[in-house]
């Protein structure tokens, strides 16, 4: 909070942490970078047969048969948020080879939700009431519970992204009615107004507090550190050991496993190590009353019916629920991701062209921008500078006599062949030091918040994504104004 100046550009921004004296330990935003130097392609291979290499991998991947993992379903999908929060790569495309530092991460990479809260209400008023202050426009006249839209159907939210599919579109719904949940109840509850209060206030200076925020938006600023800082606990707490081990996860809070001035942003964790979620995606979810649909009849960037309203106990674990799981991590993957029904277009590597049906194999798409847009170092080379036990390559590669394996693959292997569903080793110590590592640079995050405790009203101690949704649905019926905060 005490960073944000309403109105002002990231580069205003940067201009006064410089001033400030802050910037230069700080690393800068607005790129990617790379935990470890560049991997190019090499060797006495023809094109053909790498291409052939990793399309063999890729179809290697394909079942027909998932099982279930340790992560609720909807922990794929709050991944999916997550990742929406902190990256935005708007220029790679595979069959082209960038510098990550060329590229410029649109997002904060930042646990701050920048993706619900855009550039707050002065930078982004086009997602906010014009009535009453701090309060985001949610739902649309035909169905309270969609994202609020223009007249095109285009949703009125931070990060377009989070309209692309029904399920995260409804986690980033029930975060906006969190928001105007909390401001209702401050404005008329006086026990939520201290706890809002005493919680936001935190470990900053109460007159930072007075001399940055105008006093119309005070209210919103100390409900949106409120919903921060229980964000970024699930984060930690929630997420992370869904999907990562318990003891990978402690001792990347102990010891960043790379290095302490690496970039904020690598394209380690964006372009390869973060992408296990695709390994957890089932090829039908259940969205309500036994009502089963394929993974991507939930097609969003459209008006969305009640009919695909999902129930959040078929998704997280509330009141004794017994959710669908999302898939363990491991080198497989649905076959629907297989068949992606929004590329029409061939792709290319290596200067050949592979095909429209190729091109619609999200594994092959990961490998190819794995190897030939970003040239990541191998799963084996990151292996090695941790110091840890190599994984052989898998004989979809040896077959074709590649030995070094995709980094992205091989954080999948791990998990599979180590992690029993979760990721480990490189895969868990990536995705583990990136987001602590947020956490850790954030001079207001959760954890430079000691005495920082779970609201009881969200479960306290024992606070989990599930009781938000929870308490999201209990109190949706209360938000002040609500039918002015809808659209057409």
């Amino acid at each position: 909070m005490s960073q944000s100046f309403h109105g002002l550009t990231r580069v205003d921004h940067l201009v006064k942490e410089s001033l400030d004296g802050r910037a230069a330990s700080l690393p800068f935003p607005n790129v990617f970078g790379r935990l470890l130097p560049e991997n190019p392609l090499t060797g006495a291979l023809s094109p053909q047969t790498v291409a052939d290499a990793y399309i063999a991998l890729a179809d290697s991947m394909k079942t027909s048969s998932p099982s279930d993992g340790h992560a609720d379903a909807g922990m794929t999908f709050f991944g999916q948020f997550v990742d929406h929060d902190i990256t935005l790569d708007a220029q790679s495309a595979i069959g082209t080879t960038l510098d990550p530092r060329s590229i410029r991460n649109v997002r904060t990479p930042a646990l701050d939700l920048d993706n619900i809260y855009g550039d707050g209400p002065d930078g982004s008023p086009h997602i906010y009431s014009e009535k009453y202050d701090g309060y985001l426009l949610f739902g649309r006249k035909d169905n309270p519970s969609d994202l609020a839209r223009n007249d095109r159907g285009r949703a009125l939210i931070g990060d377009p992204r989070n309209d692309e599919n029904i399920i995260v579109s409804q986690i980033q719904g029930a975060f906006i009615c969190l928001h105007n949940i909390l401001m209702s109840q401050v404005e008329n509850q006086q026990t939520t107004r201290s706890d809002v209060h005493d919680c936001a206030t935190m470990n900053i200076r109460s007159d930072v507090w007075q001399d940055v925020v105008p006093p119309h938006l005070m209210t919103f600023e100390q409900v949106r550190r409120f919903i921060r800082l229980h964000y970024q606990y699930l984060v930690l707490h929630d997420l992370l050991p869904a999907f990562v081990a318990q003891s990978v996860i402690d001792s990347a809070l102990a010891h960043d496993p790379f290095h302490d001035l690496g970039p904020i942003m690598p394209v380690e964790f964006s372009g390869a190590a973060y992408r296990f979620g695709h390994a957890t995606v089932r090829p039908q979810y259940t969205l309500k009353n036994g009502h089963a649909v394929d993974l991507f009849a939930m097609r969003g960037f459209e008006r969305r019916t009640g009919e695909a309203d999902i129930a959040f106990d078929q998704f997280f674990a509330i009141n004794g629920s017994t959710p669908q799981k999302a898939t363990p991590i491991g080198p497989h993957m649905a076959p629907s991701l297989y068949e992606l029904p929004f590329v029409t277009k061939t792709i290319k590597f290596l200067g050949l062209d592979l095909g429209v049906a190729q091109a619609k194999k999200l594994a092959l798409r990961n490998i190819l921008r794995d190897r030939g847009t970003y040239l990541l170092p191998s799963g084996q080379q990151v292996a090695r500078h941790l110091r840890i036990a190599e994984l052989p390559p898998p004989k979809a590669l040896t077959d074709h006599h590649v030995s070094k394996t995709p980094l992205w693959y091989y954080c999948l292997q791990e998990a599979g062949e180590q992690g029993g569903g979760r990721l480990t080793g490189v895969g868990g110590a990536i995705v583990a030091s990136v987001l602590i590592r947020i956490l850790k640079l954030d001079p207001e995050s959760v954890l430079h918040v000691p005495d920082f405790k779970p609201w009881s009203g969200f479960g306290g101690n024992g606070m989990t994504l599930g009781k938000i949704m929870a308490f999201v649905d209990r109190h949706r019926a209360e938000v002040a104004h609500a039918d002015e905060l809808t659209s057409g």
